[in-house]
């Protein structure tokens, strides 16, 4: 199982958006994946279609009460897992601040799964506290969505810092492998010239031993798309919502790159079965009920009516 932790201590800059849409276009593809949401404000499990309030399970159990990571997490589509997040996840730093190995107990429940799933995503709290530390602690890739600004760059190197230290002191495995520009708009001359200096940023790194020696731009980046930004308050996918966008082909393509890397010589590329039946769940997990903002499972890429509308910033 690839685990990838989605994170950014900024907060706006398409975390949530990238983290739903490209294990979406992976579990449509047939790949099994599960979502983790580690953020208190619940975005996450907001866009999945599920209100917060409502739910019992989830990350804040896995984290304080030793819940197993099987129990806790629900079927929200076809080949898509969620382990939720509440309001009483803002608690669970304090309540651990005198346990023992506090920093790996997300790692540990993982670990009992990581055979059952092909990838797992964490949506990542924007801050650099406890829950990032656990997020980082169980992943071995991070990917950064960044927003092609000045002050984006300034906070990057902040991140860099606190993801050297992760590597260094808790997970020698973890890396930076990619930065993906979100909300990226061509026709300015910023945006390019904020990739260029990222680009010559990573190519220095080549080469030496820090975190990010490997990490590179993705190819494919996040245009500024209206459509991105209704389809968290349906409580759906972009692919859901309104495939045929810019988003829902932004997205593909990511995540269609992102599996294609580090794939082992000779393998088919499973993207190719894309639609096709993945059999019984790994494990006994409870499904939910489809609200009645989500198309049923079996139209998991059948979109609703286009809606036209004038073109804003993706949520966080």
């Amino acid at each position: 199982m690839r685990t990838i932790a989605v994170l950014n201590q900024k907060g706006g800059v398409g975390k949530t958006t990238t983290v739903v849409n490209i294990a979406a276009a992976l579990a449509a593809s047939g790949q099994r994946v599960v979502v983790i949401d580690f953020d208190p404000q619940s975005h996450l499990t907001i866009h999945l279609g599920l209100e917060p309030e409502t739910i019992e399970s989830g990350s804040y159990k896995v984290l304080t009460q030793s819940a197993e990571f099987e129990n806790e997490i629900l079927l929200v589509r076809p080949n898509l897992w969620l382990l939720p997040a509440n309001i009483d996840l803002v608690g669970a730093e304090s309540e651990l601040v005198s346990v023992v190995g506090r920093e790996t107990i997300l790692r540990e429940a993982v670990q009992k799964v990581e055979d059952k799933f092909d990838y797992s995503f964490i949506d990542c709290a924007p801050s650099l506290g406890l829950l990032t530390l656990n997020a980082l602690a169980a992943a071995d890739e991070i990917l950064i969505p960044l927003q092609p600004h000045f002050l984006a760059l300034q906070g990057l190197g902040k991140l860099l810092q606190t993801v050297e230290l992760v590597n260094k002191r808790i997970n020698s495995n973890l890396e930076v492998k990619w930065i993906l520009l979100c909300m990226f708009d061509s026709r300015a001359s910023l945006p390019s010239e904020v990739k260029a200096d990222i680009e010559q940023f990573l190519k220095d790194a080549r080469g030496t031993d820090c975190a990010w020696a490997h990490a590179r731009v993705l190819p494919v980046y996040i245009r500024r798309n209206i459509k991105l930004a209704e389809a968290p308050s349906y409580g759906k996918t972009i692919f859901e919502y309104e495939q045929n966008c810019h988003g829902a082909e932004d997205y593909a393509k990511v995540a269609e790159f992102i599996h294609n890397q580090s794939q082992p010589a000779p393998q088919p590329d499973a993207l190719s079965a894309a639609g096709q039946s993945q059999g019984q769940p790994p494990v006994e997990i409870r499904s939910i009920s489809q609200p009645d903002s989500q198309v049923p499972q079996s139209q998991l890429t059948q979109t609703t009516a286009g809606q036209n509308g004038p073109e804003s910033q993706q949520p966080e």
